[in-house]
């Protein structure tokens, strides 16, 4: 009998536009051959599986609705959210209380990995070179000066638990601190501050199911603006991105390397990538994305097709991994 499989999509946070998006991708490759497939809509306490233009609300007390007097369980959940409640851990907590496996790291995992000035700080106990970001909360008072001459100038100031790089500025002035430190606020209430860091800019995605790994090509990020923010990331005509990249093959090893040890460290599950920056000699982790972008035009799509397998058959290893825990 096929397993009801559920893509849950949207959530609580400025990404959700972006998690629709890549929540239709994944429900457009997952094989409907294998499994009854289903996309479910999270909004809030609104929770609706839609099937063409008719919705039906999902009854959170067993993970399942109702169609033509017809009660369907989910088996399993393919998490699509960006940030909250898909990439903070909440979401999971409820599908551990289901005993429903899901396609992402576990609530521990996710809610540290979405913390991510705790997540750099314990990478860090690991031999991780990060960035090292300095932790402003709203309400505390901090020394502006001090602040800046840690990190020096330009810098960046952004959330410290949001995607897409909503909030974020790059700061070139001290007169313009203020103002990104106000961006930032109004989005999170605890924000980070990092040096600014003049390298070039990769990506990595990877998964581990089982015995097997795989660490996808490394991939070259060249914004057309200050960084790669929100727009540079989903409108193609706004960052060059060359896959694999232009690293040596020295430095492609290293970043795929570290890739490994920080999933390992972790203890991650599923996909995740790694951004960073290559300055000189240096591998610098910026960030762990555990549910990276999986729109047509996100990184891990385009990484999976160079390497010439199918999206499809990597879900499907996912998938058969968890349900055959």
């Amino acid at each position: 009998m096929k397993k009801n499989i559920v893509v849950i999509a949207g959530g609580n946070s400025s990404e959700y536009e972006v998690s629709i998006k890549s929540g239709n991708h994944i429900f457009s490759e997952i094989d409907e051959e294998k499994y009854n497939k289903y996309l479910m809509i999270l909004r809030g306490r609104e929770w609706m599986v839609e099937i063409g233009d008719q919705k039906w609300p999902v009854d959170k007390n067993d993970f399942s609705f109702v169609r033509a007097g017809e009660k369907i369980i989910f088996d399993f959940a393919y998490i699509t959210i960006h940030g909250n409640p898909g990439e903070n851990g909440m979401l999971q907590g409820y599908l551990d209380m289901m005993g429903v496996p899901y396609s992402t790291c576990s609530t521990l995992v996710e809610a540290m990995t979405f913390d991510k000035y705790t997540c750099t700080n314990y990478l860090s106990n690991f031999g991780i070179k990060t960035t090292q970001p300095i932790l402003l909360t709203r309400g505390k008072a901090f020394d502006k000066e001090a602040v800046l001459k840690a990190v020096g100038l330009p810098c960046f100031v952004k959330p410290n638990a949001e995607g897409s790089s909503f909030g974020v500025s790059k700061v070139k002035s001290a007169e313009d601190f203020e103002t990104a430190i106000e961006t930032a606020f109004g989005k999170c209430k605890e924000i980070l501050v990092e040096s600014f860091i003049d390298g070039t800019e990769f990506t990595c995605g990877l998964y581990k199911v089982g015995d097997k790994k795989v660490i996808m090509p490394v991939a070259e990020v060249i914004p057309k603006k200050e960084f790669f923010d929100y727009e540079a990331k989903y409108d193609a005509k706004m960052s060059e991105e060359i896959i694999p990249g232009r690293f040596s093959e020295e430095i492609t090893d290293r970043i795929q390397e570290m890739a490994s040890v920080v999933y390992d460290v972790l203890r991650c599950d599923g996909i995740i990538r790694i951004d960073g920056f290559v300055r000189g000699e240096e591998v610098i982790m910026l960030e762990v994305n555990t549910t990276p972008g999986m729109t047509a035009n996100s990184f891990v799509p385009k990484m999976v097709k160079v390497m010439g397998i199918r999206l499809r058959d990597v879900l499907t290893e996912i998938i058969e991994d968890k349900l055959n825990r």
